[in-house]
């Protein structure tokens, strides 16, 4: 038995090992016939991945440095560019937009998006724009985000309510998990009707596995980076995304079986072929059952379609809330200059609202600012479908790209005072100055991120409430909050935002 088990491991050794020759001939063939960027030396089979460290796009930064704002990377058996300026980023997301339209797909990301099934994932195809479509015009834009506003203005409003018990209390708040629930209900509601209640419910496992999900995204695998070892799974990759799959399956498919029923029922009732529940589920629905139809869609779409939505929108909004709070306490004196904004346009007998927003443009100076220092996405992945040109070199297909929006958040050369948190700098910079590859925190062309304009109203509107209604203590003796972050589909901070409201304007009962 020992004997067998020992000439296994041999043979599988040495098919590794000629698989892996064969993938390093086949990658040394193919530089040959490319004018490749700059690239520093690699190592036998890791490639660069010694370059590599617990930040990635620190590491970019460092190397950029060094061979300039476009240079060329082996990730174990991954061919990569990485972009840091303006003018090649726009080269790159703008003139070669075709060519980049494609997200990269890891194993987790494949496994949990039914084989990328979504709008966030899936390849540039009739059924992605169709998806993205929907959700733009039911959803994300326009009149859906007007017809939605309740929705979020009650979830803003219970949660301020919440924050003035916990005031009254004198309790310590874990603000990176209550934003992180407060974002989730918002999308949850607008999309499924529920929300989370902190019982045993269906919102409840939503909240769970967007979680679970969003750490899996976040997460490197080695299967990914050599992938002559997808076969083994050394770090469970593929048996933790199907338990996640299986899982979130189960529980959409449930949500979804409930609201068919109920559809059912009223149309058994009318003589109309809509449901008339209205929330973005049933327009999937709809689209689903609509047999005239050009774009024939399935179930799968729609579940990895609504799990892109809900892991997208309430980790970078939660995300990007804590972020902008953080730097307002360790800059008091803005904090203070927003609060008179608030207070001098809205007054003091009412919680601030999304139609106070265009008269709040220091606010949303901060807003920018914060996303500036701490993009919600440090780095913008795609890939390219086709050989294509960028600044005198030849990127191949199949090339994955990395831009670098925290190092060009950073660059002294775009910025001045990089480092320091200025919203002033928003005030007088022009959307026109910022808007060709300087400022991309939401990404840019046909894959920028659909819910832009969602995040843009919560965060702000979220972040005002926050100003206005509380002063913040520090748990600790330090009266500034750590900054540090760790690395992260989003960077979170590297510990939770604790702390104490003071309740200085309490909406809901004042003289």
């Amino acid at each position: 038995m020992v004997l067998h088990d020992l000439f296994f491991y041999a043979i599988t050794f040495f098919v590794s090992l000629l698989v892996l020759v064969l993938v390093l001939f086949r990658t040394n063939f193919g530089r040959r016939r490319y004018k490749l960027p700059p690239s520093p030396i690699s190592l036998p089979i890791i490639g660069h991945l010694h370059l590599i460290g617990t930040f990635p796009y620190k590491s970019f930064q460092k190397l950029s440095s060094r061979y300039g704002p476009l240079f060329h990377l082996r990730l174990g058996s991954v061919p990569c560019i990485v972009a840091s300026s303006p003018e090649i980023v726009k080269e790159l997301l703008l003139n070669n937009e075709k060519s980049f339209l494609t997200h990269p797909v890891t194993i987790a990301i494949h496994n949990i998006s039914y084989g990328s099934s979504g709008f966030a994932f899936g390849p540039y195809d009739p059924i992605q724009k169709y998806m993205k479509k929907l959700s733009m015009s039911h959803l994300l834009t326009g009149n859906a985000l007007v017809q939605l506003q309740p929705i979020r203005e009650d979830e803003i409003q219970r949660f301020v309510r919440f924050l003035i018990d916990m005031s009254n209390a004198g309790r310590i708040v874990n603000l990176s998990e209550e934003f992180m629930k407060l974002s989730n209900n918002i999308v949850t509601r607008m999309m499924l009707s529920m929300r989370y209640s902190g019982k045993k419910d269906q919102a409840v496992e939503i909240l769970k596995l967007t979680r679970e999900v969003t750490k899996i995204y976040g997460e490197s695998n080695l299967s990914d980076i050599f992938g002559f070892l997808r076969v083994f799974d050394f770090q469970g990759f593929l048996k933790r995304s199907n338990d996640i799959q299986r899982r979130y399956h189960a529980l959409l498919e449930k949500i979804m079986a409930e609201r068919e029923k109920i559809r059912e029922m009223k149309k058994e009732k009318t003589t109309h072929d809509s449901d008339g529940v209205g929330d973005f589920l049933d327009i999937l629905l709809d689209a689903l059952a609509d047999e005239k139809s050009e774009i024939k869609i399935t179930r799968d779409n729609i579940m990895a379609s609504v799990l892109d939505l809900i892991t997208a929108s309430s980790d970078t909004s939660a995300s990007a809330v804590e972020w902008a709070l953080a730097e307002l306490i360790n800059h008091p004196n803005i904090f203070k200059k927003a609060r008179e904004e608030i207070n001098s346009v809205v007054g003091k007998t009412r919680l601030v609202e999304e139609s106070d927003l265009p008269n709040l443009p220091y606010l949303q100076a901060i807003f920018k600012e914060a996303l500036r220092l701490h993009p919600p996405v440090p780095l913008l992945i795609r890939e390219s479908t086709q050989d294509c040109k960028v600044g005198g070199y030849d990127i191949p297909a199949k090339t994955r790209l990395f831009v670098n929006l925290w190092s060009m958040s950073r660059d002294p050369k775009i910025w001045k005072d990089p480092l320091e948190f200025k919203p002033e700098r928003f005030m007088i910079i022009s959307k026109l100055s910022i808007d060709q590859g300087e400022y991309l925190p939401f990404g840019t062309g046909r894959r920028g991120c659909p819910g832009k304009l969602l995040a843009q109203l919560e965060v702000t509107t979220i972040l005002a409430a926050m100003i206005q209604c509380f002063d913040w203590k520090v748990v600790g003796n330090d009266s500034m909050v750590d900054m540090t972050e760790r690395f992260g589909l989003t960077v979170p901070k590297a510990h939770p935002l604790m702390l104490v409201p003071v309740t200085f304007f309490d909406p809901f009962n004042f003289n």
